[in-house]
């Protein structure tokens, strides 16, 4: 059986849990680098996907903004 490629995991991952953050990314899917990947569902696959900066809290207690992504919903007339 083929293993799945980190863009497909990255794809399932925003399917199953709504969205993903390069931390899931790294723990899910084996990905550090989600930006290249979303770019490949993006513009290779054509994939809508919006990104949106989210707020955590870092280890030392310290806040940071990081990329949330999540498959764009289609437009319903």
């Amino acid at each position: 059986m083929a293993k799945k490629s980190q863009k497909v995991k990255i794809y399932e991952f925003m399917k199953d849990h709504g969205s993903i953050t390069p931390r899931d990314a790294l723990i899910h899917c084996g990905c550090m680098r989600l930006g290249a990947r979303i770019w490949e569902l993006i513009h290779e696959d054509g994939i809508p996907i919006k990104m949106k900066l989210v707020k955590v809290q870092n280890a030392d207690g310290t806040f940071a903004h990081v990329a949330s992504y999540s498959l764009a919903s289609e437009a319903v007339a």
